[in-house]
Parts: structure tokens; sequence; C-alpha cells
């Protein structure tokens, strides 16, 4: 496709031709190679070694949701990276947080996002957030056969949903299976300790900044018990990258703001190592 674009320097008439509103039924048709579940792998005796993201945690508000990621990829025992990045935007009102092989998520990320902004472009509007959640679902599907070899991709997706002006928050397994989630939930090698975190500190009625320090304890929570998860690092200034999603659309919170709830949370545990604690009622 791309020699005959340079041959004649004109689009092919794939481009040219009406089709499918999906990027991915496009790429299927046109260039299945490209799509990620249609490279094979050669054969691999033992586990495949390759950086893995971990912990991600989502948690709802009254007007949006918050999705968080800790910054630490793991291979094996070693740390691969203290500050890869796990969660984007998927389109103005969503966004995906990845835990699994890295590379393959990432990838699978910039896909989608082109799903999205793909549909857009031929519909003229956007898909609902129960579609996007569709969507993913159908390409983590296609990621089966390299999950079935230890190159999982298991993301988190969440968004702001303009017709029931809310916050949602969608998981996923290997297999492509959707779960919603009430309230919030966690994903990757910390989701226990996360999730035992956010069951104790999440209520209903919080606000936007609450959630968010709500979501960096969860983590904090996780790196203290599982060596893949990163903890806030003072020293080297690497905080959870922390993202909101409102009627507003997606933000994602600055290196100030994330740094200033790391540091509450870090002085709040130097009295209580353990963290906060639920009330007694």
């Amino acid at each position: 496709m791309e020699a005959e674009t340079r041959s004649t320097g004109r689009l092919p008439a794939a481009f040219l031709t009406p089709g499918s509103s999906s990027f991915m039924d496009f790429l299927t048709v046109h260039a299945p190679e490209q799509m990620p579940g249609s490279r094979p792998l050669p054969p691999v005796h033992g586990a495949i070694e390759a950086p893995h993201g971990t912990t991600i945690v989502a948690a709802s508000f009254p007007g949006g949701v918050v999705l968080a990621g800790d910054r630490r990829a793991t291979m094996g025992n070693v740390i691969a990276q203290r500050d890869i990045e796990k969660v984007f935007p998927a389109d103005e009102y969503s966004a995906v947080g990845i835990a699994g092989t890295a590379g393959l998520a990432v990838e699978m990320v910039k896909l989608f996002q082109l799903e999205l902004e793909h549909f857009e472009k031929v519909e003229g509007s956007q898909l609902s957030l129960e579609g996007k959640a569709n969507r993913l679902s159908t390409m983590i599907r296609g990621n089966l056969g390299m999950a079935l070899q230890g190159l999982a991709v298991v993301p988190l997706f969440a968004g702001y949903d303009v017709d029931r002006q809310k916050g949602r928050i969608f998981s996923y397994d290997i297999t492509g299976g959707r779960s919603e989630e009430p309230g919030f939930t966690a994903v990757g090698s910390g989701s226990v300790f996360a999730r035992g975190a956010l069951k104790k500190l999440f209520r209903d009625d919080l606000t936007e900044q609450q959630t968010a320090t709500v979501v960096v304890q969860a983590l904090y929570d996780a790196a203290d018990d599982d060596s893949a998860t990163g903890g806030p690092d003072m020293v080297r200034r690497i905080y959870p990258i922390v993202t909101v999603i409102s009627e507003e659309g997606f933000r994602k919170l600055t290196e100030a703001e994330v740094s200033e709830i790391a540091r509450s949370v870090h002085e709040g545990r130097l009295q209580q190592p353990n963290g906060p604690q639920a009330p007694v009622v």
C-alpha cells in the first residue's frame, strides 16, 4: 500500500472506497499483517522476558472518574523502567490504563485511539462510552494468541458517559471479557492490595481532589506489598500518573499537583505507616 502511494503520488483506492467505520476492519481487509494479533511469534521455549506494566487503579466520584497508574515496569525480578507511562487518553472523554506486556499494550492503545478517531471522522459523531468499551474488548480478544504465550495485555478503561452524566469504569480479562466496575477497581500485579486500600477509603461522596488522593493511597499500599509496583519516588521525583475524566473532558494532573498529593500521603505515612484507617461505624 505504501509502495503504491510512493509510485503514483495518489492515495490507494482502498482509502477512497466507502466502507466500515471501524479502522480495525479496514486494516484487517487491506493490511492484515499490520494487526497485532496477526504477527506470529517464533517458537519459544519457556517464559518470554519482556517489560511488564503493573498496577492501575480507578475510582469514580460524583462528577466523573479518576484513573491512575504507578510508573514501574519490571522484567522478571529486574526493574526495567522506573518512569514508564501507563495511562493514556483514548479520546476526549475516556482513557486507558495498561497492565501486562508493556510494548504490546502501548501498541494496542495507539490502535484503539485510531479506532475511535476513525469512527468519529467517518460517522461525524463519537461512539458511546459503551461502544468504546466494546471496541476495546474486541481488540483484547484479538491478542488472545499472544496472551496464551505469556504476552497478555489487560487494560483498564474509564470515561465520562455524557448520556448518563457520570463516570464509568470497565475491566477486562485476557479473552476480552468485559465487566463494569461500580465505584472503583484495580488491575495488575498489585491490584489485590490496591483494591483492599480502595475498599477501606472509597466513598460515593468524595470530591475530585479526595478521589485523586485515595487512588494515590491505593498505589502506595500496592507498592508496599508488591515488589513490581513502584511507589512515589521522592528522590528521583517520579510520581504516579493521575488523570481525571469529567464533563469537561480528559485532564492529566500536572507533576506539581501529583507531587503535592504524593508528599501529603508520604508525610501521613510517617505517622501511620499502614495508611489512614477506615472510620469505625
